[in-house]
């Protein structure tokens, strides 16, 4: 690879850092063809890009990406494959899943919305982070409840008020 190809990857994965806000680094070495083929169609289906890169190149693109990446760039050491995702969880439960049959991809580290995760032993805190769409359901479930309560307290009160007055009524 010459130096002007070297600098476009650089300049590609530099790009590509900044437009994903959800950057795992995963080892994959150790798959053979046909489980590697299965993890890209898994990849593909669950949104998730995969690339396999070179660790210099990456840690060059990483320092020049604005943003911070911390102890990431430590971690890039033997064959490293990116995965991006739009959704912060969605490589980790692609990871865990994949991992039902394989023991590969390991979890190198991640970058999800600003915050570094570095290890294997990660994995499951990430699979358990929720995405802005769930935590915004969430909040709008619970901002829904009291009004729903409210409704049908007044649904129900408005038909024992009813029932009181007319067995009032009976009586007289």
């Amino acid at each position: 690879m010459t130096r002007e190809e070297k600098a476009i990857v650089i300049e590609d994965l530099t790009a590509q850092l900044a437009e994903n806000a959800n950057i795992y680094l995963a080892d994959i070495s150790g798959l053979d063809a046909v489980d590697t083929s299965n993890l890209r169609r898994a990849c593909f289906k669950a949104n998730v890009k995969l690339a396999v890169v070179k660790n210099t190149l990456l840690a060059k693109a990483m320092e020049a990406s604005d943003k911070e990446f911390g102890e990431l760039p430590e971690v890039l050491k033997g064959n490293t494959s990116l995965m991006f995702s739009e959704t912060g969880n969605a490589p980790a439960k692609l990871i865990k899943n994949f991992r039902k049959k394989s023991d590969k991809p390991l979890l190198k580290g991640a970058f999800v919305e600003e915050a570094i995760f570095i290890g294997d032993e990660n994995l499951e805190a990430l699979v358990n982070i929720k995405s802005k769409e769930e935590v915004i359901g969430e909040i709008i479930g619970l901002l829904q409840s009291p009004a729903k309560n409210v409704i049908s307290g007044l649904k129900s009160g408005g038909g024992k008020l009813a029932g009181i007055l007319k067995t009032l009524s009976e009586k007289e």
